[in-house]
C-alpha cells in the first residue's frame, strides 16, 4: 500500500543524488515538510536517517546505491498526497508506464543532476536536481511540492552559490 499524506495542504520536500552528502542547507530547506521523497543515489542510510528527523521519508534506489543497504531499496515508489498520486524513480529513462493512464499527477526522478519541472500531457515531471557533491557547473538544489487538493505547485530551491 502506498504511503498517504492527508490534509488540505501538504508540503513535500524532494531531494535526489545526495551521494552520501546531506548538506546543512538541504536540511534547512526541507524543514517543515510533511513528507520527503528521495529519488535515489542516496549512498548511505545515514542520509535517510537524518531526513527522517524532519519528516517521514520515501526513498528509491539509484544506480549508485549498490551497497548492501542500498541494493534493498525499491526501484520505484508510489505515494498519495492529498488527491495526487506521485510516482518516484531514479532515472526517468526507466519509466516503463504511461503515468497519465495509470493515474499519476506527478513523476519525481533524479539521476541527471539537472533541476527540471515540466508538465506533459497533464502530468508534472519534477527533478529536484542534485543536493550532493557539485557536479560540473550544475547548481546544488532540492525541490518543494505544495499539494492543495489535486493542485500541485513545484519549486526548485537553490542551496547556495
Amino acid at each position: 500500500m502506498a504511503p498517504r499524506v492527508a490534509g488540505s495542504t501538504a508540503r513535500v520536500g524532494v531531494i535526489s543524488d545526495t551521494h552520501g552528502l546531506l548538506r546543512p542547507e538541504a536540511i534547512e530547506a526541507l524543514r517543515g515538510s510533511d513528507l520527503i521523497l528521495h529519488a535515489g543515489d542516496v549512498c548511505g542510510f545515514e542520509v535517510v536517517e537524518d531526513l527522517r528527523a524532519i519528516a517521514p521519508v520515501t526513498v528509491v534506489r539509484g544506480n549508485n546505491d549498490h551497497d548492501p543497504w542500498g541494493s534493498r531499496l525499491p526501484e520505484t515508489a508510489t505515494v498519495e498526497v492529498g488527491g495526487v498520486r506521485i510516482l518516484v524513480l531514479h532515472d526517468l529513462h526507466d519509466l516503463a508506464i504511461d503515468p497519465r493512464a495509470e493515474g499519476f499527477g506527478v513523476v519525481v526522478a533524479g539521476h541527471s543532476h539537472e533541476p527540471q519541472r515540466e508538465r506533459r500531457d497533464g502530468v508534472l515531471f519534477f527533478n529536484p536536481g542534485s543536493a550532493g557533491p557539485r557536479r560540473f557547473r550544475l547548481p546544488v538544489t532540492v525541490g518543494r511540492l505544495v499539494v492543495r487538493g489535486r493542485r500541485v505547485i513545484a519549486r526548485i530551491v537553490a542551496l547556495g552559490p
